[in-house]
């Protein structure tokens, strides 16, 4: 086993990073503090970055730190789950209607039922208003499904978020400062997302809802998953000519498990052996470590899938990422 002095990066300056690097100095504290400053070291040496996000991070609202990581380029691509996607909007355009239950470990079911009564759909300590937020939007979306549909034209569910946002037409409608949305700082940087499994939304609910009804008359409008990977594996082949690809993985399932896939299949299924391996790797999971669980593994598993190599700079702290990943981007910008 390997001991010694990590290499550091050069410190932060800003007060948040002070207070990090005084007090954050053993086990998972540690960790975030390595974590970071690989991220760091990553970047300073040519690096990029893909972000994913899995759980209910927009409805924490992340994007209060991570909008700031978009506009001072220290993340290059997005891999998110469709709920990821939406939310993010949902809370731009409603939030001053959206419910905190500070007791929800204490609701009873007819305490759920009552929620469900007045249309708010709970999210850990978060209700989301059913009017305000999801049929605002789909009623936005479906106007931007149905003319691609008319015109027969395809584009990828970020696509069409991208051209609601980009549009304008709902700026008069947001109750956030608009630089807290991460979404809004991507789609002015028309920054690259992947969004597997985008059918598992609220709005890839209301996309088949609109198939079934006619309003969308061809299925394929709206492009696929298999599609992300396919361009997800020029993206991936065209920025690691010149630069290395790193992955900071926040939570497990999908968000994280899609795109790491393409390093094996680019070497194993399609015969590309120079591709390089990811450049960094870090996961911030409650997952309890499981060879059994995908999300729970050590990354050192992922050396058997092809994925890191045995000198990746890896990275995983075993904590909240509602408190981790917005310490950890604070040392990246140096707050």
């Amino acid at each position: 086993m390997k001991t010694g002095k990590a290499q550091k990066a050069v410190p932060a300056t800003g007060p948040v990073s002070q207070f990090l690097r005084r007090h954050y100095r053993h086990f998972n504290a540690a960790a975030l503090m390595d974590a970071a400053d690989g991220y760091r070291t990553h970047l300073g040496a040519g690096g990029k970055m893909m972000i994913t996000l899995a759980g209910a991070m927009s409805t924490a609202e992340l994007g209060l730190s991570l909008a700031e990581m978009i506009r001072q380029d220290k993340v290059h691509l997005i891999c998110c789950t469709g709920a990821n996607l939406e939310e993010d909007i949902f809370n731009l355009v409603a939030h001053d209607f959206y419910e905190r239950v500070p007791n929800y470990r204490e609701l009873t079911a007819a305490d759920e039922q009552a929620l469900l009564d007045q249309h708010l759909n709970r999210v850990t300590d978060t209700c989301i208003p059913e009017g305000e937020a999801m049929r605002r939007m789909e009623k936005a979306m479906l106007e931007v499904w149905t003319a691609a549909d008319r015109a027969g034209q395809r584009f990828f569910p970020h696509e069409s978020f991208y051209q609601v946002l980009q549009s304008g037409r709902f700026a008069e409608h947001y109750q956030i400062d608009p630089k807290d949305s991460w979404m809004l700082a991507a789609a002015e940087r028309n920054l690259p997302l992947i969004v597997p499994g985008w059918e598992d939304s609220t709005l890839g609910n209301m996309y088949a809802a609109a198939v079934i009804r006619g309003d969308v008359k061809n299925v394929h409008t709206v492009r696929t998953g298999i599609e992300y990977m396919t361009w997800l594996a020029g993206f991936y082949t065209g920025t690691t000519r010149t630069a290395s690809l790193g992955m900071f993985q926040i939570g497990g399932g999908i968000a994280g498990d899609f795109p790491i896939c393409v390093v094996p299949m680019l070497h194993q299924d399609l015969g590309r052996e120079d591709i390089p391996l990811w450049g960094y790797f870090c996961q911030i999971s409650d997952s309890t470590t499981s060879y059994g669980s995908y999300s729970g593994a050590v990354p050192n598993e992922k050396i058997t899938w092809g994925k890191l190599g045995a000198d990746t700079p890896k990275f995983v702290i075993e904590s909240d990422a509602t408190i981790v990943a917005p310490l950890v981007f604070a040392q990246v910008l140096g707050w």
